[in-house]
């Protein structure tokens, strides 16, 4: 083997010298420079480092097209090989408005800064840009083979609707050309599972801005899909000792003022509607509903604890341009929980409350998952040793489950504590989901208690429970985590049966029928589509079996069976079949369609 020096390690090896973020803003930097050699009269907004990359706002004498990427990217890497370093400056305001007097936005963020602030720009070559920085040393420090420019799209300056709407480029950028080949497949991937394409391809849901934007259409297969997991999650509720409850989706504008939703969230809530002279709202929660059944008659010590489940559809009011398929919407179905109790109890109904969640997203496949512990900030309602006990609780019952968790002090809301249950899907993606809140603002607005083994009267703790999130996103995350290729016990569809010719048609209807009635979920292709097309559609279509019949099939009453991977499991009697599937159904297997085959 020939020798190689120590010191003839390729840049890859040495390049951690900054961290991303640092390179990242510095990119932005180089990005910047680059459109104003390309439009010397552009405008800039601003160029943070985000999460995988970095971006920068433009307003341009015209619309870039993805073809100007490329120019861009290339005066980049010449900037970068060119070594420019980057010089940091304190300036007086005079002086920076001098610097910045053709760009109006920097000017408005240089008048928002307090008075008092130091102000500081960066220079590399001729541009400049007002900056707190850090940045490396000089362009030299990044790399130009581990750059690459991905999309453009539209931003409103400062996020506000009414201001002008500029050009975002975003762009990523790595330690080496390696790690941005894998975030580049990794892209790729994600591209392949975005729920919004799958959710078209599948015929699962559809959006239509033009009836109203945010609002989700669930197809027959995704509604099958999402009637499976409220079944399954109905019935894991009632087996936990929660009972369901139905609340309305209006209520007066006299119950949002007491619940303080109008003074805290109004923002996010729809315009009232008169009815009868009063102002109704579309409830944007569901908790003030359930008090209001709580307060229905008078409750003692041994009613509680109570444990109310609701799948409540509610509505909020978010910006259209940070709505995104199933994942930021404005009616959704969200799978509430309340749990009203004694401080004796509260111990016990969190553990019961953090294993229920765990035990609910093991079964739907997720096993990564990360617990936060977020505790009182400087304001706060209810008595400190209200705080203290409810603190202790959560703490507890994530020790005696075992779980490891991050804790953010002061993080919890001004009414209470709370668990964040983080799950990680099969891409590596954190996404917060389950919440564990404490309330102590809501019992005392509305006055609720409970009269003790005292006989007097004891305000009830109230911990709500979000455990899936909502519907919608958590069906936007299970199409991504399972790339559209539901586990069995999931899919909407478990088996087509595809037969060969014109004269197996009645052997499939009969099959069909009688599959139907042991349970599974199939569909007879009697199309004119030729054998081998219609096994490619079902594929396509991530159906979980194909049953192919013929001659020998008819005649053995058999189906030969083909998974959705492409393996062929050949012939087999139709009872070994469906005993085979019931099996793996009621197991809820997430992860295998064959107990002697490779992964599905």
């Amino acid at each position: 083997m020939p020798y190689t020096p120590a010191w003839a390690h390729t840049m890859e090896a040495v390049m951690p010298k900054y961290d991303l973020d640092t390179i990242r803003h510095s990119a932005a930097h180089v990005m910047a420079e680059a459109m104003l050699e390309l439009f010397p009269d552009a405008k800039l907004g601003i160029g943070p480092a985000i999460e995988d990359g970095f971006y920068y706002d433009f307003d341009l004498p015209r619309s870039l097209t993805e073809e100007d990427l490329d120019d861009i990217l290339e005066r980049m890497k010449e900037s970068i090989k060119a070594r420019q370093d980057f010089q940091r400056e304190e300036v007086s305001r005079d002086r920076a408005r001098e610097l910045l007097s053709d760009q109006p936005y920097k000017l408005e963020l240089l008048r928002d800064l307090p008075e008092d602030a130091p102000i500081s720009i960066y220079r590399h070559g001729d541009f400049v840009d007002l900056c707190r920085g850090p940045h490396v040393s000089n362009t030299g420090d990044l790399r130009w083979d581990s750059v690459a420019l991905q999309s453009i799209a539209g931003a409103y300056w400062r996020g506000d609707e009414k201001r002008p709407m500029l050009q975002r480029i975003y762009g990523t950028i790595w330690h080496s050309k390696r790690e941005l080949r894998e975030h580049l497949a990794r892209l790729e991937e994600l591209a392949k599972r975005d729920h919004r394409w799958l959710g078209r391809d599948l015929d699962l849901f559809s959006l239509h801005e033009e009836a109203g934007a945010g609002l989700v259409y669930w197809h027959p297969k995704g509604g099958r899909i999402r009637t499976i997991i409220e079944d399954y999650w109905r019935q894991k509720h009632f087996q936990g000792g929660y009972d369901i409850v139905y609340s309305p989706h209006i209520g007066r504008s006299w119950l949002w003022e007491k619940s303080g939703h109008l003074g805290f969230y109004s923002d996010s809530m729809y315009a009232p509607m008169d009815i009868d002279g009063q102002d109704y709202y579309l409830k944007p929660m569901n908790c003030p509903f359930h008090i209001m059944m709580y307060r229905s008659r008078t409750r003692s010590y041994r009613d509680l604890p109570l444990r109310w489940a609701e799948l409540g559809t509610v509505y909020r009011y978010e910006r259209s341009g940070v709505l995104h398929g199933l994942l930021r919407v404005r009616g959704f179905t969200q799978d509430d929980a309340h749990i009203i109790c004694t401080p004796d109890q509260i111990e016990d109904e969190i553990l019961g409350v953090l294993r229920f969640s765990l035990a609910m997203w093991n079964a739907m496949g997720f096993a990564d998952v990360a617990a936060y512990l977020s505790t009182r900030p400087e304001k706060a309602v209810g008595e400190p040793a209200r705080w203290d006990q409810a603190t202790v609780s959560l703490r507890r019952a994530l020790e005696e489950e075992g779980m490891a968790y991050e804790v953010d002090e002061g993080g919890g809301a001004f009414y209470g504590p709370k668990i964040d249950l983080k799950i990680r899907d099969a891409l590596g993606r954190e996404w917060q989901m389950t919440t564990i809140q404490f309330d102590f603002n809501e019992p005392e607005r509305f006055d609720m208690v409970y009269v003790g083994d005292d006989g007097k009267e004891h305000r009830p703790y109230m911990v709500h429970r979000a455990l899936l999130g909502s519907m919608e996103r958590f069906f936007g995350l299970l199409i991504e985590h399972y790339g559209g290729a539901f586990p069995l016990w999931m899919a909407p569809v478990q088996a087509v049966i595809i037969p060969i010719t014109d004269r197996h048609h009645a052997y499939g209807r009969e099959l069909e029928e009688n599959l139907r009635e042991a349970g599974l979920r199939v569909e007879l292709d009697d199309s004119n589509d030729r054998m081998n097309a219609k096994i490619r559609t079902a594929q396509l279509n991530k159906v979980p079996y194909m049953l192919v019949i013929g001659d020998r099939e008819l005649e053995d009453e058999a189906v030969s069976v083909r998974l959705r991977s492409g393996e062929d499991l050949g012939a087999m009697p139709v009872n070994v079949f469906l005993a085979k599937a019931s099996d793996i159904v009621a197991r809820r297997d997430n992860y295998r369609l064959w107990d002697d085959a490779s992964q599905a």
